[in-house]
């Protein structure tokens, strides 16, 4: 409010029209207004001084905060179309209904609790919860089949290595410490990337979505139970595919060789 009563043609304008018109603080803002005397509309040249925030009353799409008094100097007209009463954050509907019996039908009168009913009714909203749940079960599943499927397959292609390691004098120990060495190396590349995947689809997707809701995500939600849970399962799927592989290490190499 004080950038607006810096200059009386400042303007407050709504986010939507801020990004659908990428406009800067300073930029000239050409609105037609109706004279109050012609009746004729006229163009009155505002200058975009910051973002007016949502508020339940306001208009549904774009809506505009001017100076009262430049309003009234460009129109000819100091009236006032609507007025917002301060109930306290109580006891709206009693005050409107009183309001209502005051005036008659000179006046509309809309309670704060009115609004919200009508904004919410007017929104599609579908409950998702379900549908979110076996997306994420699916999700850990396919994380730790995955781990352990790319570890077990790396190492069964090395049966042959193995076993040309025990025939030139390798110990159960030093397989043992191969096949644990690939394990940790394997989670933490597989981990890192797919965090760094994830937060790239999720930046993009917020990006691409800002437009679509209203207001819009402020930040990343991060479900850190959820994460914690799914990397846990993929390192218990590695740690199984790592002890299977140590287990195939000890057969005896004279035999692993005849079958490869």
């Amino acid at each position: 409010m004080r950038r607006l009563a810096q200059r009386p043609d400042n303007l407050l304008v709504s986010v939507e029209t801020v990004n659908d018109f990428q406009l800067s603080p300073g930029d000239t803002l050409n609105l037609r207004i109706q004279d109050a005397r012609t009746k004729a509309l006229r163009t009155v040249t505002f200058h975009y001084a910051g973002i007016a925030k949502e508020f339940p009353t306001a208009p549904k799409d774009s809506f505009f905060v001017a100076n009262a008094s430049y309003i009234a100097k460009a129109t000819g007209s100091d009236a006032v179309g609507a007025f917002l009463l301060d109930t306290g954050g109580t006891n709206q509907p009693q005050i409107a209904t009183q309001l209502r019996k005051q005036l008659g039908t000179r006046a509309t009168v809309i309670d704060l609790t009115q609004t919200r009913g009508t904004v919410g009714t007017s929104l599609t909203s579908v409950d998702l919860a379900g549908l979110t749940r076996i997306e994420l079960a699916f999700a850990v599943l396919l994380a730790a089949r995955a781990g352990g499927l790319v570890l077990a397959l790396g190492l069964a292609e090395r049966r042959r290595t193995f076993a040309i390691a025990t025939v030139l004098g390798a110990r159960p120990r030093h397989l043992r410490g191969m096949v644990l060495s690939e394990a940790p190396l394997l989670a933490t590349g597989g981990l890192a990337g797919g965090a760094l995947i994830g937060w790239a689809l999720s930046e993009m997707l917020v990006k691409v979505l800002t437009g679509v809701f209203d207001p819009p995500p402020a930040a990343l939600s991060i479900p850190g139970g959820y994460l914690a849970f799914t990397g846990a399962a993929a390192l218990a799927a590695i740690l199984a595919a790592a002890l299977n592989g140590i287990r195939g290490s000890h057969r005896p190499a004279v035999e692993e060789l005849r079958e490869l």
